[in-house]
């Protein structure tokens, strides 16, 4: 299984709309992705490591997927859609990795 993170860094300035991205970003993932998407999670950062510190990602969204390969023929057609809705809500540059689960 692999967990596909696109993860949100935080920055002062930057606009992030956790209220789009839980209730029209991630559901139309889930939907373009259909039944490779063997899962979903959102996180909202909330602090740092030490007192007052700020979160390092303001969000992070995960889907789970068989492999790799499961993944990239998924997201490959519906890509330039996905993509296109991230202006609608941040400012922020995602950043993207694949990772392979050992355990859950």
């Amino acid at each position: 299984m692999v967990k596909v993170s696109v993860m949100y860094p935080y920055s002062g300035g930057k606009k992030f709309d956790m209220a789009y991205y839980v209730e029209k970003h991630m559901p139309m993932v889930r939907a373009k992705l259909g039944t490779a998407c063997k899962g979903i999670a959102v996180e909202h950062g909330v602090a740092g490591a030490a007192a007052g510190a700020p979160p390092t990602y303001v969000a992070m969204g995960h889907v789970l997927f068989d492999s790799a390969e499961a993944f990239r023929a998924a997201w490959a057609p519906h890509a330039e859609a996905i993509m296109g809705d991230v202006p609608n809500y941040t400012t922020i540059q995602p950043i993207l990795q694949v990772s392979e689960v050992k355990m859950k």
